[in-house]
């Protein structure tokens, strides 16, 4: 939802140019995930001074907010720390004030920028408000700035990691934040806990091991006064200073980032809730799982946990991404939404390319690989999303339940969670997610963990949160979706779900001749989409001619093809703000009938499978209502011969991937009458990209 962009170098020369453009340009990087406004925080020209710029708006408004205020861009320093945001509002109005990075005090002590909700700020707040502290923005973050100084007031003398601990402990709900301080020069300390944050390192030389150990406190956080008791009795009971105590110290030296000699070398560290900020800087990054608190600090990264015996490695690993830079570029094209659109012959493929094998009728899915046994004797396999991913899993319950014959139920997360659903041993709870990090799926993720389900993940974000929490899943591999509109991650999600039931009904020897089809099928889909992309001119000039100036729309599917229809209506929605109501064909009698008249626009999906009788039926009776719908149909279908039906023809496929190939026309639509509105594609109002919160 909100993006974090975090900047550190050690004992690497960089002007104040340099590291403002950083910060600025990573948070453009992040723009689509939150842009109501922005802010960052750098160190000023004297020490102990905080400089902090804040604007309401896109990032370019930030800029220039800076360039009026005329910092002195030549500064230069050998060691720096900087931390900015994009906001996306969840309390307070976007404003100036209620704009991050938040402070602590006039004199900026300590600035935080943060993601995520804090459930308990208003008993924070009230608390401190008894403290004598004085609020003076109207969010949930306010309130972690000034627990911070008022924890260190308690105690000046205290270790940042401890105190960052003893912070952290006080937080209910989610968060990513970033906390920078005057009293600590030049580090930073990163926490998270149900929103991402990624860790990019770049070193003048190779790291000499490619992971990170996890520190532990075995009993929380050790006060700096008890360790300062520790060493007073040690010196009263021998008379000398006694050894130093090991518990005290560093358990590891962050031995990636060492020289030979011991002695910390030149880095620059960057932090951020999305890898494609980095990937312009470097490739080598460090995924923080949840309760992880990470000190960055001369050169060196540490990484922290209040407890052990949580079930996570004691190592983070370093890892190369393979995400290049002109991924997250728009290159030719005029928005992310529409090279999203265009990319999808390559993605789909992409989410294929070394899972299935045609020519040997195979589907191999590694993530799988342990539990697809167990997957095949559960009782009920419940799939949880939201919104487009809703969609996808609704699209291949039908293939799901006719390959495997185990019960399929889909579920709204955010309904499953009001609900408290019925969930037990032996059922399966798979969780689908572009980010990863959607909030109500991650919830409903706990919730089925705690009643002991066995828990799948489907997403496209390597290191996400449901990546993390599952048992095991499938990565979609669509690689990076920057609009906020999810095109290509429905049809790669589809494929993988696809993929899936093709795996669990392996050892069915009755379902053999289907899955062949199913995967011949699959095989052409790449080809199929350019073919439905040529079609990009044509739809450009029907939006024109049936929708300007409408008001609502109509659009009608049935069968496999209805949730094709709820994926087409939430994509003109959201992006071009028209009123579409999807409707099940088999429903228009009981009462949408009434809507349908010469003035309505309406779009039904009719290519052929095998209820395309009683598809037929609803548009002979929309016919005979003086309804003109434009039909979404097959190449050369004698149905709709007539020069008077307006029709998008698309090729045929399997009937169980018909739906992959109808939906592209659908977001086309969707694109083109945005365009034609003169609206923002990418950054559709009150939207964000990845929901983070409930």
């Amino acid at each position: 939802m909100c993006g974090i962009f975090g900047y550190i170098n050690y004992l690497v020369e960089r002007d104040r140019k340099f590291i403002l453009d950083t910060l600025l340009n990573g948070l453009s990087r992040l723009e689509y995930r939150g842009y109501d406004s922005a802010g960052l925080a750098v160190d000023g020209d004297k020490k102990n001074v905080v400089c902090a710029f804040k604007e309401v708006g896109k990032v370019a408004k930030l800029k220039e907010l800076i360039e009026e205020s005329k910092p002195d861009l030549t500064k230069t320093f050998e060691s720096h720390a900087g931390i900015s945001h994009t906001r996306w509002a969840t309390h307070g109005t976007p404003s100036r004030l209620n704009c991050h990075p938040h402070r602590s005090d006039v004199n900026w002590e300590f600035s935080i920028v943060h993601n995520g909700i804090i459930t308990n700020y208003k008993e924070l707040k009230a608390l401190l408000e008894t403290k004598g502290f004085r609020f003076e923005t109207e969010t949930d973050t306010e309130c972690i700035a000034k627990l911070t100084k008022y924890l260190y007031d308690q105690q000046p003398d205290i270790d940042f990691t401890v105190l960052a601990k003893a912070v952290v402990k006080e937080l209910e709900g989610a968060f990513g934040l970033l906390i920078k301080s005057v009293h600590f020069p030049h580090e930073v300390i990163a926490a998270r806990k149900g929103s991402p944050l990624v860790i990019g390192v770049r070193t003048s030389r190779k790291m000499k091991v490619d992971f990170v150990d996890v520190e532990y406190s075995e009993d929380g956080a050790l006060p700096a006064e008890q360790a300062s008791q520790n060493v007073a009795m040690k010196k009263s009971a021998t008379g000398l200073l006694a050894p130093p105590d090991k518990s005290l110290l560093h358990r590891s030296q962050s031995r990636a980032f060492l020289s030979d000699d011991g002695v910390p070398q030149p880095a620059e560290f960057f932090l951020s809730s999305d890898p494609s900020a980095i990937v312009e800087h470097t490739k080598k990054v460090l995924y923080l799982e949840d309760d992880d608190i990470a000190h960055i600090h001369e050169g060196q990264l540490n990484i922290h946990r209040l407890t052990k015996d949580d079930g996570t490695s004691n190592v983070r690993a370093i890892q190369t991404i393979e995400l290049e830079l002109q991924e997250i570029m728009k290159g030719k094209f005029d928005h992310f939404m529409q090279k999203e659109i265009f990319e999808q012959p390559e993605s789909v493929v992409n989410t294929m390319r070394g899972r299935l094998d045609v020519a040997n009728k195979q589907v191999t899915l590694g993530g799988l690989r342990q539990y697809i046994s167990t997957i095949r004797r559960c009782r009920r396999i419940i799939f949880v999303a939201c919104g487009t991913s809703y969609h996808s899993c609704m699209a291949v319950r039908g293939v799901f339940e006719e390959l495997t014959e185990i019960p399929i139920s889909v579920e709204l997360a955010s309904d499953f969670l009001d609900r408290q659903a019925p969930v037990f041993r032996d059922d399966t709870c798979v969780f689908v997610s572009q980010s990863g990090e959607t909030a109500d799926s991650l919830m409903a993720l706990r919730y089925c963990l705690e009643r002991g389900a066995l828990t799948v993940g489907v997403v496209n974000v390597v290191g996400s949160s449901i990546s993390l929490l599952t048992h095991c899943g499938v990565h979609i591999n669509a690689g990076p979706e920057i609009g906020v509109a999810s095109t290509k991650a429905y049809t790669s999600q589809f494929v993988a779900m696809v993929m899936f039931a093709l795996s669990l009904s392996e050892d069915r020897a009755s379902k053999q001749k289907r899955r062949e089809e199913i995967m011949e099928g699959l095989a052409k889909i790449s080809e199929q989409f350019r073919e439905i992309l040529k079609l990009n001119d044509p739809i450009k000039q029907m939006c024109a001619k049936f929708f300007k100036n409408q008001k609502s729309l109509l659009l009608l599917g049935r069968g496999g093809q209805f949730p094709t229809a709820l994926e087409g209506a939430l994509k003109i929605k959201e992006i071009s703000y028209l009123h579409c109501e999807a409707v099940m064909s088999g429903e228009l009698k009981h009462g949408v009938l009434a809507l349908v008249d010469e003035n309505l626009p309406i779009i039904m999906i009719l290519t052929r499978d095998n209820i395309f009788t009683k598809s037929l039926n609803a548009y002979q009776q929309v016919i005979a209502r003086g309804g003109r719908p434009i039909v979404i149909c097959n190449y050369d279908d004698p149905e709709f011969s007539s020069a008077q039906t307006e029709k998008i023809e698309v090729p045929k496929t399997v009937d169980c991937l018909q739906g992959l190939l109808n939906v592209i026309p659908l977001q086309l639509i969707s694109y083109w009458l945005a365009v034609g509105e003169g609206l923002n594609v990418d950054f559709p109002r009150n939207l964000a990209k990845s929901v983070t919160v409930e």
